[in-house]
């Protein structure tokens, strides 16, 4: 009875008494046996590292480098400084800074590691930013997958909720093999943000499978329709009135796809003799659709001399869309009374022609 007072009274007073700095420590039975776990998931730490390193980070304050989450928010405005480890970096940024040439960014690659400098920041700078280190050999370069950096970077701007785009207005294809995009991107991850159709009046239920909802992308309708055609715009709110996004024009693409849709310009439709005009023929489509253009013009009989130049270039309609735009442009560098009258341009593609017209007078 004696021996089990003094046990129930030992355990009583050990649980009770402060406990000695370090004592937390001094365990040999249980750090030797708890020892084991921590090395193997240390180890599966290291070789999960190996298979993909980040060695992407940002430049805060008094030079102290802090490793980037998968998404960062800035507020426009401040300046940004990344760094990327490594002595043969490349870089992605929003295509919107490239296009423009943009005087505010800037890259260079040190010893040790590359900087990618962006000052003034600006709502429209919201995007992904993405580096990763280059293996070169005698012949070429390749990715090396192991070692990149990635980040969605959201230039936070309360005058601008939504990424701020160059036109008022952009097309989306609506193709049935593939999701469509409304890219109205915000700049402010918890805006809450809807869809709209212009006519009729009414918002677009967003049920998270037909149609989701990616604040790094916009609306994406998984499976277009010939019922999502049409105009539609996006509302975003955030501590504020609400803000309106530019429109997007859904058109619906046909399987299979349809004759070129084109348009024509003249530079003047009424010219004085010896001018110098040109007449522009213009078809937007789809980036792997190729389009030969012919001409009939007023001279043509009498083999009045005309130059005719062909081209065509991708251009970026918003984040998941490249259309593709082709051009012919009919000169007449000396004008006379032979060259007024109609010019037709005709532009055939797999699917079929399209012809339009343009009038030039003579003054």
């Amino acid at each position: 009875l004696l021996l089990f007072v003094l046990l129930v009274t030992g355990q009583s007073t050990k649980s009770k008494r402060p406990k000695e700095p370090g004592e937390n420590k001094i365990k040999p039975v249980n750090k030797k046996v708890k020892a084991k776990h921590p090395k193997m998931k240390e180890r599966e730490s290291v070789d999960s590292s190996l298979k993909s390193q980040s060695i992407l980070t940002q430049v805060m304050d008094k030079g102290r480098l802090q490793k980037l989450a998968a998404t960062l928010s800035v507020s426009a405005g401040e300046n940004l400084e990344l760094r990327c480890k490594g002595n043969n970096v490349t870089w992605n940024y929003p295509s919107y800074l490239n296009t423009f040439k943009n005087s505010r960014l800037s890259i260079k690659q040190l010893d040790k590691y590359s900087q990618l400098i962006l000052a003034n920041s600006t709502a429209a700078d919201t995007g992904e930013y993405s580096c990763w280190l280059q293996l070169c050999n005698a012949k070429k370069c390749r990715k090396d997958e192991t070692k990149t950096g990635s980040t969605y970077i959201f230039f936070t701007d309360r005058e601008e909720l939504f990424v701020p785009t160059p036109s008022y207005f952009e097309i989306v294809y609506l193709n049935p093999d593939k999701p469509a995009v409304i890219p109205c991107r915000v700049t402010t991850p918890s805006a809450k943000v809807t869809l709209h159709r212009e006519f009729p009046a009414e918002e677009i239920e967003t049920d998270g499978t037909d149609i989701i909802y990616d604040m790094k992308k916009g609306f994406v309708y998984q499976h277009p329709t010939f019922d999502h055609k049409g105009i539609v715009y996006c509302k975003a709110e955030s501590q504020g009135a609400p803000q309106i996004s530019i429109k997007y024009h859904l058109l619906y693409v046909e399987v299979p796809k349809g004759p070129p849709s084109a348009t024509i310009e003249a530079s003047s439709s009424s010219a004085e003799v010896s001018d110098r005009v040109h007449v522009t023929c213009t078809v937007l489509g789809e980036p792997d659709v190729d389009v030969n253009f012919r001409w009939q013009y007023p001279g043509q009989e009498s083999e009045r001399p005309v130059i005719i130049q062909n081209f065509w270039r991708l251009i970026n309609r918003g984040t998941s869309h490249t259309t593709r735009i082709s051009k012919s442009v009919l000169l007449v560098e000396d004008v006379d009374a032979e060259d007024a009258g109609n010019y037709i341009c005709i532009a055939q593609n797999l699917h079929g022609e399209t012809a339009v017209a343009t009038k030039v007078e003579l003054n």
